[in-house]
């Protein structure tokens, strides 16, 4: 098998602090049209596009492929989702678990997105931890066993070229397995990741080696730093 490429794009900016998270904000939306106008202008054409299961992913490819100019119907692999925020920090904070609960706390701070940052941090480590996965529908161990497969699913894909829309934990799981770090620090690969941000993956026959990792080249011209968004 020869070495293929694997471009790994995380979804747009959603709608944080709103009732539904899952829709792209008009940010999100924007960037993921620049996002698609570079990929067109850079010559690169996908064999096959990927999403994972979310409209987030899913409205971010749309806007990014009608940019690029590109037509291709999308393979869902469910690999390629992003890890229940709402189970977690209800988990975490029980006392957040109902109707408008988060919303109210997280208005009563100084830097919202920053508070937020600090409870999702503090449900992540919780998880990972592995003290209470019994608690969870889905746990840690098969959230990561989940996207390690649909990485061998898009392997043994015939595609040389791949893109790949998901989101910042998977993401992170397949930067931290290849740069063979702690388990335990998985996420702090996540917090960084920039909305459309791209990470790029060779695929051969000897697995998959970690080219670059959250590059934001479509975001990055002097009057366009409101859309270098981490949330």
């Amino acid at each position: 098998m020869s070495a293929c490429s694997l471009l790994l794009i995380r979804h747009g900016q959603a709608s944080f602090g709103e009732d539904d998270y899952d829709r792209l904000s008009p940010l999100g939306e924007e960037q993921s049209r620049r996002l698609g106008v570079w990929l067109g202008a850079s010559g690169s054409t996908p064999d096959l596009i990927a999403i994972g299961p979310r409209e987030r992913h899913r409205r971010t490819a749309e806007l990014c492929l009608e940019a690029a100019g590109i037509d291709r119907e999308p393979l869902t692999l469910d690999g390629l989702d992003e890890v229940d925020h709402h189970e977690l920090l209800a988990r975490h904070r029980p006392d957040l678990s109902g109707p408008g609960a988060l919303r109210a706390e997280l208005k009563q701070a100084l830097d919202p997105h920053r508070a937020f940052q600090r409870l999702f941090a503090d449900a992540v480590a919780r998880w990972v931890d592995g003290a209470h996965d019994t608690e969870y529908q889905l746990t840690w161990p098969s959230f990561r066993s989940n996207v390690l497969q649909a990485l061998q699913t898009l392997t043994a894909h015939p595609a040389r070229t791949i893109w790949a829309f998901t989101s910042g934990g998977p993401i992170a799981v397949l930067t931290n397995t290849l740069t063979e770090a702690p388990l335990a620090q998985t996420f702090k690969l996540s917090w960084p990741l920039v909305n459309t941000g791209l990470t790029r993956l060779r695929l051969g026959q000897r697995g998959a080696t970690l080219i670059t990792y959250n590059a934001w080249p479509h975001l990055e011209h002097a009057n366009d730093h409101h859309l270098v968004t981490l949330r």
